[in-house]
């Protein structure tokens, strides 16, 4: 639910009078100079554009550690609070649920509370894993996905019922006892604080949280972007060396923002140069879609940090030393490296695994053969993991576009191109919608879409892995009658490969036809 152009601009008068500032002087707003609020339609909404071009490691916004809403702020500010907190310190909340209790408490205060103007352009509501109800995790289809939603609601559920002594010792006001307002205050600390180092917690930053999120790996490089700047800057005139030395000079800051103590102040930096207009984003950690969505509510159609875990055998496990979180597929479709050694090492013969296992952890390939069976293998079980999914990758992409369709219940769908099981599935979804009240908010289509969405790019990491084996794979048949030398010169054979019989006969067992 988006805020109203009243509450914004309260708050950034607010901001400018308590010191938040994206320059050294403010005016009736805290922005302006570097920075504006607009929207990015596909692009995370409401968020910060550049007022000027801006250059990388320059200094965007700073924000006084006073401004910063954390548990040591809040218990300055409140006696009662203090005495209350102190009191169930024996009880071992940790600090994220005391900030929770906290975060609801002053919002209880309503008009009075010296954060007001930043509470009331914080989301009325959030759609982390936790808030996801049983249509909408299983939706998710996959079930290391539903388990992890199933394990972040009774997380959720676990946490409120032992801060719910507290809440009740402060007072607070019946709607905010809820499990729906703890779930409010838990996503709000989940999706928006930012590291300090005093609290575990965190801190919830005023206009610093209105940086919406960039993926690690997005942007261009540290140095392919400052080579490309200082050339621009030198090439203007020659007054722009002092330019440039103060250029370097930002580059050693810390980029995307952290806090200063030489400041007391929490300063964000530009991650790259930007020009005027552009959204300004902020990296705040690798995150796969699952965690996107666990812990801030959203996902990204490009993650370049997305993965995909495929099961695989005990012995392929105990044949390597890599740890299992590193035995993934990328994003683009490719197998990780250790997936692709633990697997060439799996598919060599017990009695010639040592003699090669520095050719495997080197991430060499040992032989045409090793290699082609463990990418048939690999293309093999995603086949298998998608065939076990209740939708294809092409019914979900038309689901998806059939739900943002939906305006109301009652409207008619167009739904020739859809699959039985995604008409079952709407069916299922107006039911549900139905049945728990939501019939004007549409609460839960969000989550839904969501659930589609993240089913959606894990499907499509299967299949793009599936084509990256098998043409891979296919690439020997345009050899057939061509020198063997001309084939070694794209996989190198060693010793300690499987042996014809006992590739042939691991591929009747592992890849049946």
């Amino acid at each position: 639910m988006e805020q109203g152009q009243g509450d914004l601009e309260r708050l950034l008068k607010w901001a400018a009078e308590i010191g938040i500032s994206d320059s050294t002087c403010c005016g009736d707003s805290c922005l302006g100079h570097s920075l504006s609020v607009s929207y990015f339609p596909s692009a995370g909404g409401r968020g910060l554009g550049a007022a000027r071009d801006l250059r990388e490691g320059e200094l965007l916004l700073k924000v006084p550690k006073s401004v910063l809403m954390t548990k040591e702020s809040l218990l300055l500010k409140d006696e009662k609070l203090s005495l209350s907190v102190n009191d169930y310190a024996h009880h071992s909340l940790s600090p994220a649920q005391i900030l929770a209790v906290c975060l609801l408490y002053e919002m209880g205060k309503g008009k009075i509370s010296w954060w007001h103007p930043y509470l009331m352009n914080l989301p009325r509501s959030y759609d982390i894993l936790a808030t996801f109800g049983e249509f909408e995790k299983q939706a998710l289809q996959v079930d290391d996905a539903i388990w992890a939603a199933e394990k972040a609601t009774l997380k959720a559920e676990y946490e409120w019922k032992e801060a719910n002594a507290l809440m009740k010792q402060l007072k607070l006001k019946p709607q905010l006892l809820t499990f729906k307002a703890w779930l409010w205050a838990s996503a709000t600390i989940s999706s928006r604080t930012l590291h300090i180092p005093w609290d575990a917690a965190g801190c919830l930053c005023p206009v610093g949280d209105l940086f919406n999120y960039s993926a690690p790996g997005e942007e261009p490089s540290r140095c392919e972007s400052m080579e490309h700047t200082m050339h621009d800057l030198v090439n203007e005139d020659t007054s722009g060396m002092a330019d440039v030395e103060q250029l370097v000079s930002d580059s050693r800051r810390l980029t995307d923002g952290g806090f200063e103590k030489d400041v007391d102040a929490y300063c964000f930096y530009a991650k790259k140069s930007y020009k005027k207009g552009e959204q300004v984003l902020l990296s705040y950690g690798t995150y796969t879609n699952l965690e996107l969505l666990e812990h801030y509510g959203f996902l990204l159609n490009e993650n370049p940090n997305d993965k995909v875990f495929i099961p695989l055998e005990p012995e392929m496990y105990s044949s390597c030393s890599w740890p299992k979180e590193s035995l993934f597929i990328h994003q683009n479709g490719k197998p990780s490296f250790a997936l692709l050694s633990t697997l060439r090492l799996w598919a060599t013969p017990q009695n010639q695994r040592r003699s090669v296992g520095h050719l495997v952890y080197s991430g060499l390939q040992l032989s045409i053969q090793n290699e082609m069976f463990i990418l048939r293998w690999i293309s093999k079980k995603c086949t298998t993991i998608l065939k076990n999914l209740p939708t294809s990758f092409e019914d979900d992409s038309l689901l998806l576009s059939a739900i943002d369709k939906i305006q109301n219940l009652d409207a008619p769908l167009e739904l020739n191109n859809v699959s039985s099981t995604c008409r079952d599935e709407i069916c299922a979804f107006k039911a549900n919608v139905l049945q728990k009240g939501e019939r004007s908010s549409m609460g839960s289509k969000e989550r839904w879409r969501l659930a589609v969405g993240w089913r959606l790019s894990y499907k499509k990491i299967l299949v793009d892995c599936i084509s990256y084996c098998d043409e891979i794979f296919e690439k020997p048949a345009a050899t057939t009658g061509v020198s063997s030398s001309i084939f070694v010169s794209v996989w190198p054979t060693y010793m300690g490969y499987v042996s014809t019989d006992s590739l042939q006969n691991c591929l009747q067992v592992a890849c049946p036809r």
